[in-house]
């Protein structure tokens, strides 16, 4: 017999996730392309266990009755649900049943299900997923397309030539990293973590010695205007005894716990530098597949300052995963990086491919390109920050799940020690820095600034560094002005007249935004808040001609 208790915090979290979640489903979304199960399924006995362990983890976070927070007290919160959050997850569980320990572990997550918002193709390299689960072979894991093929071009207007390929992808494989994240998400509830879809981490929470105590999730139910409709919730807090930021490329929490504990400057790193990419998942002619196949390039259509490429990775199912990337420091206002994409694609070496196919999936997100001169100290007072939040992303492989997946292992043992052990969970950084991790990034840190000097040179200095010193430069070279500082004035270049789409290879902006399957109530708080509502008027339009209306591919900002 089951005991039901529906006024339970946990309960209620339960509820509002699978809302979320059924209400996110439709034909064009990542799932029913991807022939995903419903693993949100929660069996009843887990239920109960949820609800016998409500009694202990209750409380309220307000003496106000109206505007009281409930809360529910774990061991380690974990904020985002993707490889690093989820590694970090999985490993304290591993840990707690290798030594016989029992630790209480929640994940939340934003997107409506595990892998929302992660769009498919990805070349996996498995050397932490081999640390993490040895026999992940015979476990079933949604990975079985090895690279077959790693070409690398450089592209002019009209040709492609071959250049040495400098990724080195024997061994890895083309995955859909969505299908490896619910994979992941399946394997850390079979241990005990509890995961709650759904919801976004919206407010850090601090103690009276200022140190981080977890996190509140967003209120439900809000107006525009910020008054409360019918169905308003209030947001809950989920109380850690140490919390780890793992929300991907330059999250709002994990941005504004470097600024508050001075991070950056702790870890004497410089300035993070960031890119733009932008993905689309096509299934094109069988005839023209190539299961494994993976295609990079450099060149057209960017100005040779402008740092940035494209990728061809061949999944299984006659899918493509077709992908650009232009950094954000790049000089001419009138860039538009969602209209070079679809140039890009017009490439007579590339438009055959994709002629005669269809898009499944659209998206964009945002890089880290910082690298080892980036790295901010990872820790702060209450817990640490890890995976894409802290930029381990190996630029010149363009490889990031390995070494967040690898750093959400680290930080696991580190606050295992420091919870069971009463070790100082700042061992995480020693950690860090003795790990594959600082010695990969280390040996790649000279060949993003290299691109600083331009195109040819940064060729150059690229390919000294990769086949003659072997990343054991004595010289580490800094990264250029930060992103919003290199944008040069618009009086100094002209506009860019982009052709416009034909419907076939290339698509309108309101196309591409039907196709990402996002979905948001116009009656609701707007997320981007301007410090200075007088800047895009006084600066940005007569100065730099209002870029925001261009580098955006969802164009938000209009």
């Amino acid at each position: 017999m089951y005991r039901f208790i529906k006024s339970s915090t946990k309960f209620k979290l339960l509820c509002r996730s699978k809302t979320l979640y059924r209400s996110a489903q439709s034909p064009y979304s990542p799932n029913s392309i991807l022939g995903k199960e419903d693993s949100s399924f929660i069996h009843k006995s887990k239920l109960e266990s949820w609800n016998q362990s409500s009694v202990r983890s209750y409380s309220r976070s307000s003496s106000s009755e109206s505007d009281s927070r409930e809360a529910i007290n774990y061991d380690v919160v974990i904020v985002g649900g993707g490889p690093a959050g989820l590694s970090a997850a999985i490993k304290l569980k591993q840990l707690c049943q290798q030594k016989d320990a029992d630790l209480s572990v929640c994940v939340v997550e934003k997107g409506a299900e595990l892998g929302a918002h992660i769009l498919s193709g990805n070349v996996f390299e498995p050397r932490a997923l081999d640390e993490l689960f040895p026999h992940w072979k015979q476990e079933e894991a949604p990975i079985d397309v090895p690279v077959t093929s790693d070409d690398f071009w450089l592209l002019s207007k009209n040709r492609a030539f071959s250049l040495p390929s400098p990724f080195h992808n024997k061994g890895n494989y083309v995955i859909s990293l969505s299908q490896l994240v619910r994979w992941l998400g399946q394997k850390a509830e079979e241990l005990g973590v509890e995961i709650y879809p759904g919801f976004a981490a919206s407010e850090i929470l601090f103690n009276e010695h200022n140190e981080v105590t977890g996190i509140a999730t967003n209120d439900m139910g809000v107006a525009k205007d910020g008054s409360r409709k019918e169905n308003y919730q209030r947001g809950v807090a989920l109380k850690g005894r140490v919390t780890l930021l793992a929300e991907g490329c330059r999250g709002s929490l994990s941005e504004k716990v470097i600024k508050k504990y001075n991070l950056r400057e702790k870890g004497q790193g410089q300035h993070q530098t960031y890119a733009l990419g932008i993905k689309e998942v096509w299934e094109i002619d069988v005839e023209k597949h190539q299961p494994g196949s993976v295609l990079h390039t450099l060149g057209w259509p960017l100005d040779q300052k402008t740092y940035g490429g494209s990728f061809l990775y061949h999944m299984k199912d006659r899918q493509v995963a077709v992908g650009f990337v232009v950094a954000l420091n790049y000089h001419n206002p009138f860039l538009n990086p969602y209209e070079e994409y679809q140039r890009f694609k017009r490439h007579p070496a590339i438009r055959p491919l994709l002629e005669g196919g269809i898009v499944l999936q659209y998206g964009a997100r945002c890089l880290n390109e910082g690298g080892y001169q980036s790295i901010p100290y990872p820790v702060f007072p209450g817990g640490a920050i890890i995976g894409c939040s802290a930029g381990f992303l190996n630029v010149p492989k363009i490889k990031g799940t390995h070494t967040a997946m690898k750093s959400g292992m680290l930080v696991a043992e580190s606050v295992f020690s420091t919870l069971q052990e009463g070790l100082k969970i700042e061992k995480f950084w020693d950690n860090l820095r003795s790990s594959w991790i600082w010695e990969e990034l280390y040996t790649a840190r000279n060949y993003r600034p290299a691109f600083e000097y331009g195109l040819y040179p940064g060729l150059a200095i690229s390919a000294v560094e990769h086949y003659i010193l072997k990343g054991r430069s004595p010289v580490t070279l800094k990264h250029g002005k930060p992103d919003h500082e290199a944008t040069s004035e618009a009086q100094v270049f002209s506009p860019i007249e982009y052709p416009k789409p034909d419907g076939a290879v290339t698509f309108d902006v309101p196309t591409s935004l039907y196709r990402s399957n996002t979905n948001h109530d116009h009656d609701q708080p707007s997320h981007l808040l301007l410090k200075d509502p007088t800047v895009p008027e006084n600066v940005n339009l007569p100065k730099y001609a209002g870029p925001e209306a261009r580098y955006c591919p969802a164009r938000v900002y209009e």
